[in-house]
């Protein structure tokens, strides 16, 4: 594999966009079942039905902590990337440095707020996301030492957005590559060679973290990168932070109210339907994070080829860009769509081999994603906001979606319909549909109106 960073600016966007989703796409689908081996492992533990059981449980009770941490990544990375890409396409490559040199600063500045957050109320914060006085134990065993690798975890995600907003998405790859294989090797070492249990696998990831967190320095200060991490860009200023917090902020509310989410279906699923429709949601959650991932690895591709015409001054190159992003979105939607209508059974027996499970989720599979074949509209046009730089509409769609639209349908449609938890899944559809309208009209005329500022230079 090569190295060498694609030329944004030239050739087709077709293929363009190919290259660079393929390899974030693949860096998505690593990064998911990184996450997954932890509890593989952990699952395993003997005796499977007692100490197995409740590691596990007690780990998965870390995971909203764990989704924050992620979150205030992308914060200050997703926010600055895009701007960087803005700022090279117009020639000034001591911005885009000044920029990343600034995420790096607020990365680190966080990730110590967060450790000492963590270690010191971990107890409490874990009892609120459901752990028990059986699972307490083992989540604190994982969380006090995962938290002392947040820096690595945040430098990792955080300055990576930066590697593969410059074109370099086989070395961004090649990040998540190194810490999921690393991690794959040291956590049945320390679990069970070393006897070190939940404490081994946190160690085993935080580790694995911080040879990514080495891999992503020593290329972004090394001679292929074209942004250097520089000394002289580390002072923090408020008008290069500001720009860059206010555009992450979309990113950020979409992974941190992923928990918040959960708990509002879980609750009201559980009043309607008890286990049986709380565990459906886990399957049902799960699926749609899968399946997801493609989308989101495309318009990851996407944002470097966006963002660096739309700083060139290049609009009918941005244009091409959002068309094919647009019809590669739409056309995985329908398909996925399409997939599971015809068969949700499948669908339901990747996560789960439960008979009356898989029967459940199935029935609420569909109903759930209804709306999925017009997602693709969604996803591209919001991204495509957060790629032109433009903060107040991105976050304004990142709150719609999800706090304004999705929580309040799941208590309010039950009081419509008969059978409250076909009600609590349709929530989902009927937000994605209103979202998709409100989404599509505000791109039809604010996108259509940033092209005409492209165009006033060359038609003065």
């Amino acid at each position: 594999m090569k190295t060498q960073n694609v030329d944004l600016g030239s050739g087709s966007v077709g293929r363009l966009l190919f290259s660079l989703a393929v390899p974030t796409i693949t860096s998505q689908i690593v990064n998911m079942l990184y996450n997954l081996v932890d509890r593989i492992y952990i699952g395993h533990m003997q005796p499977v039905e007692t100490v197995g059981k409740l590691a596990l449980t007690g780990v998965g009770v870390c995971l909203p902590i764990i989704m924050v941490i992620s979150a205030f990544a992308a914060l200050m990375a997703f926010g600055g990337a895009p701007r960087a890409s803005i700022a090279e396409g117009r020639g000034d490559l001591e911005e885009s440095e000044r920029i990343m040199g600034n995420s790096f600063t607020l990365l680190v500045s966080v990730s110590l707020v967060l450790t000492v957050v963590f270690l010191v109320f971990a107890e409490p914060m874990l009892y609120l996301f459901g752990a028990s006085e059986n699972t307490i134990g083992y989540a604190l065993d994982y969380m006090r030492i995962y938290a002392l690798g947040t820096i690595f975890v945040q430098v990792t995600l955080g300055l990576n957005a930066y590697i593969t907003a410059q074109g370099f998405t086989v070395v961004g790859m090649k990040t998540v590559l190194i810490g999921a294989i690393l991690n794959t090797v040291l956590d049945p070492i320390f679990i069970f060679a070393f006897g070190m249990g939940v404490r081994g696998a946190a160690l085993a990831t935080i580790l694995s973290q911080a040879v990514s967190a080495v891999w992503v320095l020593k290329f972004l200060t090394g001679p292929k990168t074209k942004w250097h991490l520089r000394r002289e860009h580390l002072r923090l200023r408020a008008k290069v932070v500001l720009p860059a917090l206010a555009l992450g902020a979309s990113p950020f509310i979409m992974q941190s109210t992923e928990s918040l989410i959960t708990v509002c279906f879980n609750s009201s699923l559980q009043t309607y339907g008890g286990d049986i429709a709380v565990g459906a949601m886990t399957v049902l959650s799960s699926i749609m994070q899968f399946a997801m991932m493609p989308l989101q690895g495309l318009t990851q591709g996407a944002q470097p080829i966006i963002s660096y015409n739309y700083g060139a001054q290049n609009p009918q190159r941005v244009r091409r860009a959002f068309r094919v992003l647009l019809m590669a979105c739409v056309a995985y939607s329908l398909l996925l769509w399409a997939l599971v209508q015809l068969f949700p059974q499948l669908f339901a027996l990747m996560f789960t081999s439960d008979g009356e499970l898989v029967s459940y989720a199935s029935w609420a599979l569909r109903i759930y994603m209804a709306a999925t074949g017009i997602f693709g509209i969604q996803i591209a046009c919001q991204q495509t906001f957060v790629a032109l730089g433009n903060a107040k509409i991105s976050l304004f769609l990142a709150v719609l979606r999800k706090i304004i639209l999705l929580i309040p349908l799941i208590y309010i449609l039950p009081n419509f319909f008969a059978d409250k938890c076909f009600a609590v899944f349709l929530a989902e559809p009927v937000a994605d549909v209103l979202a998709v309208c409100t989404t599509a009209t505000m791109f039809a005329y604010h996108f259509k109106k940033s092209m005409r500022e492209l165009e006033k230079p060359a038609n003065p």
